[in-house]
């Protein structure tokens, strides 16, 4: 289970990826940016999810994050990835508005050229 739910995390980081460096619309691209932040997210609830409720570091001894507590700390730590991406999307889409004003498309490389 754990390692089915790390495969479909990295793949969707992977079509993230994908759509961030081959996509031309500026709002495609972030997108693809947000589906790579909700992918990380989705890795680190199932690491903290799995943990073993008697899990023990060799050097420090019990953890005492283990079991259900480390599953809450991934669980909120998620909740902070999704308060960063939605500032992102909001400082992301007035970007992209500000240089649509600026150059009339969409697209991103045409919005890098110089007149």
């Amino acid at each position: 289970m754990l390692v089915g739910l790390l495969l479909f995390g990295a793949l969707l980081f992977a079509l993230g990826l994908y759509g961030a460096l081959a996509q031309r619309n500026a709002v495609r691209v972030l997108l693809a940016v947000e589906l790579m932040l909700l992918a990380g997210g989705l890795n680190v609830v199932a690491l903290t999810r799995f943990l073993p409720a008697g899990a023990e570091n060799r050097r420090l001894g019990p953890l005492p994050l283990a079991g259900d507590y480390a599953a809450a700390l991934g669980q909120t730590t998620t909740l902070f990835f999704l308060a960063v991406a939605a500032a992102e999307v909001a400082i992301g889409l007035a970007a992209v508005i500000a240089a649509y004003r600026l150059r009339p498309t969409p697209n991103v490389d045409e919005m890098d050229e110089r007149e």
